[in-house]
């Protein structure tokens, strides 16, 4: 069987990379195709064994660094390519992977990892914390009406969709009038240990942009007067030292063991972001550590309310105290909680993501 594995863009390390890494495990002979490759970001064993082809976007000057700058251009870019000679191609995609041209006897299986969320139900959301300038507020309108049709176009060329979590699911119906099963996306959860003891300190664990509502944390501790590590980086960080007392540690960035060493020493991972998945409670949980998390998005699949951690319901900075003091109060077994974790190991979604994929192959509902 001849298989195809479409992807955004490979521009950096992250989530969605992880995913491409797992799915390369199960279908090691797949070929890749993105639209712009920067080899500088991955290590070689990466794609050593992997034929990637790209788009006429990677001969663009300054293409990987201004990537998203060519977004509209993306879908073009995708349906350029011919997968005439596969029979399976996956795309996983969270913007243009999955609006490609398939072969009328090939199967079509998406990976959403979410329908694009600044063109949908985050744009406004996206104008304002962004803050652009004049060029892109006048054509940032254009661009997102055209995206939206292309999605929508794009999402009927699936035979099969497959969400990361049940938020991403009922994001995949509304705007695509689809259905979708879950399979939740790969953590590294092995890397992770619990800790024999844990400090006195709250940890944050995120990229310092706006949408990640990191201030709201801060502030919350600068009232609570308790510490609170932050480790991360990215363009909010001189304003959100700017706010921060002196009970507010910046670490910046930290390798993967020092990460883990920080999060199963801290009491609880504090997460204000409405996020698709969120991996980092995950990660906190493979360390033994609950979560204190706002009630919304992935983390409602991940976080057991009183067994691995609990939520607040509304975005502000009472609302976190409460929160926290709150959970002074609780117990939680570390044990327990890491048990908890294992459920999204890589290795339960290479079991589920096979038997899915090879289930809808071997039954020919398709090919």
């Amino acid at each position: 069987m001849r298989i195809a594995i479409t992807h955004d863009w490979l521009i950096s390390l992250g989530g969605a990379e992880n995913v491409l890494a797992a799915l390369l495990e199960i279908f090691p002979k797949a070929d890749v195709y993105t639209t712009i490759f920067d080899k500088t970001k991955f290590p070689s064993d990466f794609y050593r064994n992997v034929n990637v082809y790209t788009s006429f976007l990677q001969k663009l000057p300054f293409a990987s660094k201004h990537y998203r700058n060519f977004v509209v251009l993306m879908p073009y870019a995708f349906r350029s390519f011919n997968f005439s000679k596969y029979d399976l191609v996956i795309s996983n995609s969270h913007a243009c992977a999955k609006d490609i041209n398939i072969p009328k006897n090939s199967l079509h299986i998406c990976y959403c990892l979410t329908p694009m969320r600044y063109i949908w139900d985050m744009y406004d959301d996206y104008m304002k914390m962004e803050k652009p300038n004049l060029f892109v507020k006048l054509f940032a309108p254009l661009a997102a009406q055209y995206l939206r049709r292309r999605d929508i176009d794009s999402s009927k060329s699936v035979n099969e969709f497959i969400a990361i979590s049940n938020f991403v699911s009922q994001r995949i119906r509304k705007y695509y009038g689809r259905e979708s099963i879950v399979i939740y996306p790969p953590v590294d959860t092995h890397k992770y240990y619990v800790s024999p003891q844990t400090d006195d300190y709250y940890v944050v664990v995120s990229r310092l942009v706006p949408q990640k509502r990191t201030d709201f944390i801060i502030r919350a501790f600068n009232k609570l007067k308790k510490p609170l590590k932050i480790v991360g980086k990215g363009r909010h960080e001189t304003e959100l030292k700017q706010i921060a007392k002196s009970n507010v540690q910046f670490l910046g960035f930290v390798n993967d063991e020092e990460k883990s060493k920080i999060l199963s020493r801290a009491k609880a991972l504090i997460f204000a972001s409405v996020e698709d998945f969120g991996i980092v409670p995950v990660e906190a949980m493979a360390s033994g550590r609950p979560v204190i998390a706002y009630s919304k998005g992935g983390v409602l699949d991940t976080v057991i309310p009183n067994q691995t951690g609990l939520f607040f319901d509304e975005m502000s900075d009472d609302a976190i105290i409460d929160a926290v003091l709150k959970f002074e109060k609780m117990e939680f077994n570390s044990q327990k909680i890491k048990d908890h974790a294992e459920k999204f190991s890589k290795r339960i979604f290479i079991e589920k993501m096979k038997d899915f994929v090879l289930g809808k192959v071997q039954g020919k509902n398709y090919l």
